[in-house]
């Protein structure tokens, strides 16, 4: 039986990666700040709920030094996160520190936990959930921007770094998913930078972005299990129709298409 280890896995797009992988036959542990949110999983068969918060390095360690002794893991999942809008001028020291913390530095700590694990036995395979926004400029987004790209980079990086141990790293990259994550986004905003949001919003076409938790772990779980050795997958139709816009004027070009942007014209 496989198995997989997921963050984030009380809501959203972790919870229903964890319902799918175990209705294939995985073993799953679902990892979460506060297991009180994962009643619903711990009566499944197969998956084990555990407690962690991806700020904490100590409790990553101790966490996942329990599942290897447990019995180890073939994919690890890196899901958890939040969103942060506004510009960066609105936002507080703490509030980027904190940003930083979850959505970059979380998934660095709970890669580099499982690395030995992996290399030891050459073979393994990691896996993050990233964001449109860690491939394109999402605008007025610009710390959050930060932390995916970050995780982008870092994962590339580790395609190099691991591939003479067998252990393969991918990232899937959504648009806005339809669940509880557009409810936790935190927003800081100016009233000097309200155009400049609104003119991005609509650039964006952010009411356009619909997939839902499923359809996004449905392409979470091809990416597991397809044995190709792709570095990303951008998921869902709104992310593909801007990713390919992105690439096709380039990075200044696209810069220039935001800042130009008529939702008149």
């Amino acid at each position: 039986m496989k198995t997989i280890f997921i963050t984030g896995a009380s809501t959203g797009l972790g919870k229903a990666a964890a319902l799918l992988f175990q209705s294939n036959g995985w073993k799953v542990y679902a990892t979460m700040r506060s297991t009180e949110k994962g009643k619903e999983l711990m009566d499944l068969d197969n998956i084990n709920v555990l407690e962690l918060d991806v700020t904490k390095p100590e409790q990553i360690n101790e966490v996942a030094a329990k599942v290897i002794a447990d019995g180890g893991v073939d994919v690890v999942l890196n899901n958890a996160g939040y969103g942060l809008a506004g510009p960066a001028e609105s936002l507080e020291d703490e509030q980027i520190v904190e940003q930083l913390n979850t959505n970059l530095l979380g998934v660095i700590r709970v890669t580099k936990a499982f690395i030995p694990y992996f290399r030891e036995k050459k073979d393994g395979l990691f896996i993050a959930v990233t964001s449109l926004a860690g491939l394109i400029p999402v605008p007025v987004n610009s710390i959050y921007n930060t932390a995916k790209t970050g995780v982008e980079a870092f994962y590339e990086s580790l395609a190099f770094e691991l591939d003479n141990f067998n252990i393969v790293t991918k990232t899937v990259s959504p648009g806005i998913i339809k669940s509880a994550f557009r409810d936790n986004v935190q927003v800081g905003l100016m009233d000097e930078y309200m155009s400049t949001f609104q003119r991005g919003m609509q650039a964006m076409a952010f009411d356009t972005f619909d997939s839902t938790s499923e359809e996004i772990a449905a392409i979470v779980y091809e990416a597991v299990t397809d044995g190709k050795r792709q570095l990303n997958y951008v998921a869902g139709a709104d992310a593909q129709r801007h990713y390919e816009h992105r690439l096709s004027l380039g990075r200044q070009g696209y810069v220039d298409y935001l800042n130009d942007y008529d939702p008149e014209g």
